[in-house]
């Protein structure tokens, strides 16, 4: 099962379980009339040919518009002193309240990235509650059963961390009564994202063979587990989980760090988990997301995307001189990228993400500018990251410092004149480091407004931008599902 054939999968399956839900949906999710090449649900669920369906159907549904376009882009993006909102001052004027976090409960994006994260739940509990019941091979049903548990957990995750007191759901609703749930603390969601991981990594294998690339690995699950106890200040369990994916051998910084966000280079050795996008011949419908689209430079509809998400000069500056992971991240207006693409000077913008390009050559008429790359979501330098952050807040800052010598080598290219070696051992001034180095490495990963949160500097750093303590920590609850709850919901502090 290759990636073109999950894909192609996913088209035909997509109106069984595509089925997402609000809170308020009093409709069974497989009571759906048989069209479009669909199946009855009554018919669904009896062969190992059926869970394959299923799985395939998850995985693609993880590149949906709301998953890896413009809601995401507005809820873990915008509301970061790296980037500003791009394209022209006219387009799409709503990201600029998630940047200046003047956002209100009715804005669009909320509802958005909130039903895209359920609707990937759906899709992994589904898998949950009938694939047990299938008689397969066993060892490929505990596998998908894994698969499911590992997504159900990065879009619990996402949530979790967005919005904080979330509905929790892990069954596929079965009367009435289970439709319209509470909200339950946040620290039962982060209990929930470790079990499933603990469970998936349990059962995932460590590689797959060429037809299965792009399907999640114990590799990810442990990575994943890692982030969730950052987030958490479990600092053991950060060096634990990190160390587990670096002793099992596979994962390794690619050389070249440009080129390692390349079409050529999907799922190359830094890679632990990358949601798989590809142009599929004679099929547009499939080849469907636009995490690139939105993001490439607004040139021209032949050449370039909508130019939203771009480097901001402040991120700009944090790179250390002669740091080529500069060029590896911002796109200058006016010159000519690495693979021969001159950006046109009359570009709105001065800057563009250098991480979501795909060059112009690559472009086939009739389908989305760039819909063939791969969005990282897992990379083995993250993975050093998180263990040098927690190795010394552990007090471990050998430790610390010899993530960070591995990687600043990759970010030197050889030459031996810039990045000097961070040599610290003081506490605070290597959680500083630790913290600029995610800074750069990571930009425009999605990660920076995240970070500066956790570690307690909203207001030191984006003040300016207008966050606001005690509320700007997470984003509201969109109003749409508080009404649809009927007031179930309730809104996170700060907000009306």
């Amino acid at each position: 099962m290759n990636n073109r054939k999950y894909l192609k999968g996913a088209t035909i399956l997509g109106v069984v379980i595509a089925l997402s839900f609000s809170q308020g949906c009093k409709k069974s999710f497989l009571d759906t009339a048989s069209s479009n090449g669909s199946v009855k649900s009554t018919q669904f669920w009896k062969t190992q040919a059926d869970a394959t369906s299923a799985v395939n159907a998850m995985y693609a549904d993880l590149h949906n518009w709301n998953d890896i376009a413009f809601a995401p882009i507005a809820i873990e993006s915008m509301g970061s002193d790296d980037v500003t909102k791009g394209s022209v001052p006219t387009d799409a004027t709503f990201m600029n309240e998630y940047h200046n976090f003047s956002v209100t409960a009715g804005e669009g994006q909320l509802d958005g990235f909130w039903s895209g994260m359920y609707a990937n739940i759906n899709f992994a509990n589904q898998i949950l509650d009938n694939v047990p019941n299938i008689s397969m091979d066993a060892g490929l049903k505990a596998r998908y059963l894994a698969e499911a548990k590992f997504i159900r957990a990065y879009d619990y995750f996402r949530l979790v961390r967005a919005f904080g007191n979330i509905v929790l759901r892990i069954h596929v609703p079965t009367s009435a009564s289970q439709y319209n749930l509470p909200q339950v603390p946040a620290a039962q969601v982060w209990a929930q994202i470790e079990s499933d991981l603990t469970d998936a990594a349990a059962v995932l294998p460590t590689t797959y063979s060429p037809a299965d690339i792009g399907h999640v690995t114990k590799g990810a699950a442990l990575a994943l587990h890692a982030k969730v106890a950052l987030y958490q200040k479990k600092w053991s369990d950060v060096v634990n989980y990190t160390n587990q994916v670096t002793t099992l051998g596979i994962y390794s910084l690619f050389p070249n760090y440009e080129k390692m966000f390349r079409t050529q280079n999907k799922n190359n050795s830094e890679s632990i988990f990358e949601i798989q996008n590809m142009l599929i011949p004679n099929n547009p419908a499939a080849s469907n997301s636009q995490y690139s689209q939105v993001q490439m430079p607004r040139v021209t509809e032949a050449a370039g995307g909508w130019g939203f998400n771009d480097p901001s000069p402040s991120l700009i500056a944090a790179f250390e001189p002669g740091d080529p992971r500069l060029k590896g991240t911002v796109i200058y207006t006016g010159q000519t990228t690495p693979e021969g693409d001159l950006i046109d000077a009359s570009a709105p913008n001065p800057y563009y993400n250098m991480k979501s390009y795909v060059p112009f050559a690559e472009y086939v008429s009739g389908f989305n500018q760039g819909c063939q790359q791969d969005k990282i979501v897992l990379r083995y330098a993250d993975v050093l990251l998180m263990n040098a952050e927690a190795n010394n807040e552990l007090g471990n800052a050998s430790a610390a410092l010899a993530d960070l010598v591995v990687i600043r080598f990759r970010a030197r290219a050889g030459n031996n004149a810039i990045l000097p070696q961070i040599t610290t051992t003081d506490q605070a001034a290597l959680r500083t480091a630790i913290q600029h180095e995610r800074r750069v490495e990571l930009g425009m990963e999605f990660e920076r407004h995240f970070d500066v949160i956790r570690w307690g500097l909203g207001t030191q750093v984006f003040g300016p931008q207008g966050f606001v303590a005690g509320k700007s920590e997470l984003w509201p609850i969109p109003q749409n599902e508080i009404d649809l709850s009927g007031g179930l919901l309730k809104q996170n502090p700060g907000y009306n």
